[in-house]
């Protein structure tokens, strides 16, 4: 089973790995604000940056003038980067006034996404907090004295709660108070905590205890855990039966079929599936893709992002 995505998150993806005109991927070189969100070690990573047109005597009505970003991760990191970009520009926004773009806004302008996907909204609003503290630092403007409350780390330092993608109690318990975070599960959706081995769900002072001291004792309609994802598990909640290796196998050729090939043939090359063993899919690009300078971007920003992100993300893509 694939990840539902909208017309308008696929359209955006597909516009930005082709490198389509008024597409924002790239990196502005020496932006007024530059921002980072999220690890590779993770599985989403994204560096935001953007350029201003200089106001000559008060920074504070500097405009925000264009704006581009770089990111590792599937389908709807890409999209959902593609959608700040966008909201950032046609807004005319200055810094502060880009502040108020939030993740919510950002899964609107998509369309929706995948509940499992939300979490790349966040590390979009995330990225674009840390690049407007980058500009207020090289303008010499006080975040503080205007109530706007940003660190340089949007991981605090403090106790570490989720092992797996590191991330500590005062960033979980400001995640669950901002995005009004009341499960486990929309904790895990919303910035990955608690999605890797599970540990730190129902732990003396791990997520459930978090919640329970923002939101108090639970309901019955606040019990719902997520399954832990696997290699070769769909992670979607109507989906809790195991994906076989054949239907893996199906699950990817129908991508190939339906969103590769389709974009490769309007440059004049294919590609061939030569294996599949567990997550790691083995291909070879036929016709003028062969011979092509940017097969490895190809590679990476269309087949593997399009595999991961609409059949299961821990899929790697070699090229042979």
């Amino acid at each position: 089973m694939t990840w539902n995505y909208s017309e308008k998150t696929t359209q955006l993806f597909m516009d930005a790995v082709q490198g389509k005109y008024g597409t924002h991927l790239g990196e502005i070189e020496n932006p007024d604000g530059l921002g980072e969100h999220g690890s590779i070690a993770c599985g989403d990573a994204l560096r935001f940056s953007f350029r201003v047109e200089r106001h000559p005597t008060d920074p504070l009505k500097d405009r925000i003038v264009e704006a581009r970003y770089l990111t590792f991760g599937c389908t709807s990191a890409i999209a959902a980067s593609e959608a700040m970009c966008r909201l950032v520009e046609e807004g005319d926004f200055t810094p502060i006034e880009a502040l108020s773009i939030t993740n919510a806004d950002i899964v609107k302008y998509l369309g929706g996404l995948p509940q499992a996907k939300i979490h790349c909204s966040v590390m979009g609003a995330e990225a674009l907090e840390a690049a407007v503290f980058d500009w207020a630092r090289k303008r010499g403007v006080a975040l503080a004295d205007l109530g706007i409350d940003i660190r340089e780390d949007e991981v605090e330092e403090g106790r570490l709660v989720c092992h797996c993608f590191g991330l500590t109690e005062p960033y979980i318990r400001r995640k669950i108070k901002e995005l009004e975070l009341k499960t486990i599960a929309d904790i895990t959706g919303a910035i990955k905590a608690g999605g890797g081995c599970m540990s730190c769900h129902h732990t003396p002072g791990g997520l459930q205890d978090l919640l329970n001291d923002h939101w108090g004792e639970p309901g019955a309609a606040f019990t719902a855990l997520p399954t832990l994802p696997v290699a070769g598990q769909t992670q979607t909640p109507s989906d809790e039966g195991e994906r076989t290796p054949f239907r893996l196998s199906k699950d990817i050729e129908k991508v190939l079929d339906e969103t590769v090939r389709p974009h490769l043939a309007k440059d004049g090359g294919g590609l061939e599936l030569i294996d599949i063993k567990g997550t790691v899919v083995y291909c070879r690009f036929t016709g003028d893709c062969a011979t092509c300078a940017g097969s490895t971007r190809t590679l990476k920003n269309l087949v593997e992002s399009s595999l991961k992100g609409q059949v299961d993300e821990s899929i790697r893509v070699v090229e042979v």
